[in-house]
């Protein structure tokens, strides 16, 4: 059975990790919301009980999601452990997807090297290996990148659809292709 990881630092974006943790439930792809802490709030103040608190470890998972969100990304991108976990999780050729500002979690952990990404206008310049390309969401291989809060519903489908769910038919179901996904 597939498992993903959202992880949720003090001053993660609540639309970006809360959108995905949503569609993917809807999917029916099993999705834990691993917190820095048991509660964990967002970078506008709404609180959030996670499903687990970070041990170090995302060897259970298929997929590791980074929501942005500030200071929610710079406490990702600093934590050592995560570094090493996402590290392992490229090794072990696991997807791993970023959006908003965390790209430069996966800069700092090496991941982007060699790789197209996008990420929340600006940040681009605070991130030194990859090539930037100003898309909804880009893919490349096995990492997943988007833009903001306002392309969470594109970057969870697009999870979905690499997980090897029917985005589609759950786009559809959601309204999302009646034009509001344009």
């Amino acid at each position: 059975m597939t498992k993903v990881a959202v992880m949720l630092a003090n001053g993660f974006e609540e639309i970006e990790a809360l959108t995905v943790v949503d569609v993917l439930h809807r999917a029916g792809i099993t999705c834990e919301m691993i917190g820095f802490e048991k509660i964990v709030t967002g970078s506008h103040d709404i609180s959030v009980q996670a499903d687990q608190i970070w041990d170090g470890k995302l060897d259970d998972y298929d997929l590791v999601v980074l929501p942005g969100g500030m200071p929610g990304a710079t406490n990702l991108r600093d934590d050592d452990r995560l570094m090493l976990a996402l590290q392992k999780m490229q090794e072990e050729g696991k997807r791993i997807a970023a959006i908003c500002a965390a790209p430069i979690a996966l800069n700092r952990a090496g991941i982007l090297k060699d790789k197209q990404f996008t990420c929340y206008d600006g940040i681009e310049s605070d991130i030194e290996t990859g090539t930037y390309i100003k898309q909804t969401v880009v893919v490349d291989g096995k990492v997943i990148t988007s833009r903001g809060p306002a392309t969470a519903l594109a970057f969870a489908y697009e999870l979905v659809h690499q997980l090897g769910g029917d985005s589609d038919q759950l786009a559809t179901a959601m309204l999302y292709n009646d034009g509001y996904g344009d």
